[in-house]
């Protein structure tokens, strides 16, 4: 009991915006917040519907896949936000903001989580190495890094190999200030991926509009 009283204690002391009080007496009151995914303007790329693609769900270690808000004090260490979740689980929300930005190009035929048929004609595949906060002084660094495959479906062969990463940061450890930190790092991430893969059904995304 002491032991997770001190825990709790010595995250509230890293995180001054966190309801510590809440905490304490048990489980707190949580905002939920989603993340955006961004704009694609018309999403016309001049080329006609080429490919359905499918995004799996990401891959993620056990302290990502969670719907909990990571911050990490030191490199060791994993804590979590008491007073902040996302809507859905890291991989399910990385996964959806996907889906929603290559939705939006009219070079693909359908953009799901599943094929209309038996397969689509390529599947994204993805493993997410940091989705979460360091703290730097007074403030947090936001960090996003996916790697990822775009697979061929006739022949399960890897079209494309990629790793991106991004980052952003935030004047505080306040909810406030971390949340916008996440959406503009997590918004950057997904246009370089889309990027990536509409080169990879042979798309110059530069053409878009």
């Amino acid at each position: 009991m002491f032991r997770s009283a001190a825990l709790l204690l010595s995250l509230t002391a890293f995180l001054p915006g966190c309801a510590a009080l809440s905490a304490l007496q048990g489980e707190p009151n949580r905002d939920v917040f989603e993340l955006r995914a961004p704009s694609v303007g018309s999403g016309q790329c001049g080329r006609g519907r080429l490919a359905e693609l499918v995004v799996e769900p990401p891959k993620a270690r056990g302290t990502l896949d969670s719907n909990r808000i990571m911050i990490r004090p030191s490199p060791l260490q994993t804590q979590y936000l008491p007073d902040a979740i996302w809507g859905d689980p890291v991989p399910a929300t990385l996964q959806r903001l996907l889906v929603e930005t290559l939705g939006g190009y009219d070079a693909f035929t359908h953009v799901g989580r599943a094929p209309l048929g038996v397969a689509g004609d390529y599947a994204l595949i993805s493993e997410i190495g940091a989705f979460n906060a360091e703290l730097a002084g007074d403030g947090a660094l936001i960090r996003i890094a996916v790697d990822a495959q775009l697979v061929r479906e006739s022949d399960a062969t890897v079209v494309s190999r990629g790793r991106f990463a991004s980052s952003a940061e935030a004047a505080s450890t306040r909810t406030s200030d971390l949340i916008p930190a996440f959406d503009a790092a997590a918004q950057d991430t997904v246009r370089q991926i889309s990027a990536w893969a509409l080169r990879g059904i042979g798309v110059e995304p530069g053409r878009c509009r």
